[in-house]
């Protein structure tokens, strides 16, 4: 029996490209999947190349593995994600008892890849870019949370100067529109209720239909996915804020299912940084935008990503961006170090500023956003709000858990009937990582 086991390393684009993954190998070869690396004979490592020292990060995992493999040679490794499109061949060099490398566009070929393992003892490798033919497999998965995520745009064209993503995931294709909704409606067949968009920059969706030239935009999709009665709740990451349009804002008013919270990233609070990022909007467009969303949904709550440190980043830029954080009142965000990523048009620009430094500023930007999303927690007390139900607590069978607009965490008393569906609970205080209420009748 194939028994295979993956450690996915980034985005949400790389855990939906390890369920694409498994659910491939599954249909293909009948594979089964482990928990435990030592229990598997196909491991799988799907690498993300966002942050530096990423290639590092790779061998030491390698390195694990090649343990395992001294013990059993028949176990095959196979190495895929951002790391294999942007290193290829290169990294068989430095590990060469790895047995296959294949890319973000190439994950379809591996069921071939691995039968062909079986008559060859040379490296294979393919991390070609190929479009989106990883998504014409179909899968009727069996879910258990009444949420999942959707792939609608592979690649990039913005290339900001920091980020590496256009040479790992290529340009910007959108999938067809039909494609899309039919994989919804297969899921909804599964009882899934929430779908999360998925793309490096999903409001640049922009698909032409060849036969009939008919075009679907972001907005237009999200109309027709909210036509689909049985999905509940529609999310999207990632966005750019120079794609964020008044018409997808004015979906925000048309599309109730839309949720109640968007993740917006703005990277800096400094027009001048921003500019050296290449982003193609100021502090004073991305905070229009934000104003004109929270008019169509007042409740909206907003979080963001921020990179520290980036080349020439003085004192004042980043107490420009400490602003902004307070300013917009952020209730959550993913924030970084700068990472110098190879080919990059950043990787060339003066960087004086300390690593010392940098760790300070980026304690004080956690710090500040912890603080917020604290005082958001607060504001949820005392509410009514709309709560998925995702299933019992395991601890007490009694109790029902599920999510918020916000992703929060509420455990609340009711009956196994209310799973799967949006309930209304009031909130009446919170714990360490979650919020208890009680179903309101």
């Amino acid at each position: 029996m194939k028994k295979i086991y993956i450690k996915t390393w980034g985005c949400q684009m790389n855990e939906n490209d390890s369920f694409i993954i498994k659910r491939t190998l599954k249909k293909k070869l009948q594979c089964t999947y482990v928990n435990n690396s030592k229990k598997a004979n196909i491991l799988i490592l799907n690498t993300c190349s966002i942050r530096e020292k990423a290639q590092e990060k790779l061998f030491h995992q390698l390195g694990r593995w090649k343990k395992i493999k001294k013990k059993n040679s028949k176990i095959i490794i196979a190495v895929g994600g951002c790391v294999a499109n942007q290193e290829g061949k290169k990294i068989y060099k430095r590990a060469p008892y790895i047995d296959i490398i294949f890319g973000t566009q190439t994950i379809h070929l591996l069921p071939k890849m691995i039968e062909e393992k079986k008559n060859t003892k040379k490296i294979l490798v393919d991390a070609k870019l190929k479009g989106m033919q990883k998504f014409n497999i179909i899968f009727t998965p069996k879910y258990t949370h009444y949420k999942t995520y959707v792939t609608i745009t592979e690649g990039c064209n913005k290339k900001c100067s920091f980020c590496v993503v256009p040479t790992t995931r290529g340009k910007e294709i959108s999938r067809p529109y039909k494609d899309i909704l039919f994989e919804i409606k297969n899921m909804v067949r599964q009882n899934i209720r929430e779908v999360t968009l998925l793309g490096q920059n999903v409001n640049s969706y922009l698909y032409i239909d060849k036969n009939s030239n008919n075009i679907c935009n972001f907005q237009e999709l999200l109309y027709k996915i909210s036509k689909i009665e049985e999905i509940k709740r529609i999310r999207f990451i990632t966005s750019h804020p120079k794609d964020f349009n008044n018409k997808i804002i004015d979906s925000y008013k048309k599309i109730p299912k839309l949720v109640n919270f968007l993740h917006l990233p703005i990277q800096s609070g400094s027009d001048k940084i921003l500019k050296l990022m290449k982003r193609g909007y100021t502090v004073k467009r991305y905070k229009k935008i934000i104003t004109n969303i929270l008019k169509a949904r007042p409740n909206m709550q907003i979080s963001s990503d921020f990179i520290i440190g980036f080349p020439g980043e003085t004192e004042k830029d980043f107490n420009r961006t400490m602003k902004i954080i307070s300013e917009i009142n952020f209730d959550n965000s993913f924030s970084f170090i700068y990472s110098k990523r190879p080919n990059t048009i950043a990787s060339k620009l003066i960087d004086n500023t300390t690593l010392q430094e940098k760790k300070h500023r980026l304690h004080k930007v956690q710090k500040q956003i912890f603080y917020q999303s604290m005082q958001w927690n607060r504001r949820i007390i005392g509410t009514t709000q709309n709560i998925l139900v995702h299933g019992t607590y395991k601890k007490n069978k009694k109790k029902l858990i599920g999510t918020t607009d916000s992703n929060r965490i509420v455990r609340f008393y009711g009956c196994d009937s209310e799973i799967g569906k949006i309930v209304s609970v009031k909130i009446n205080g919170m714990k360490k990582k979650y919020f208890y209420g009680n179903i309101k009748k």
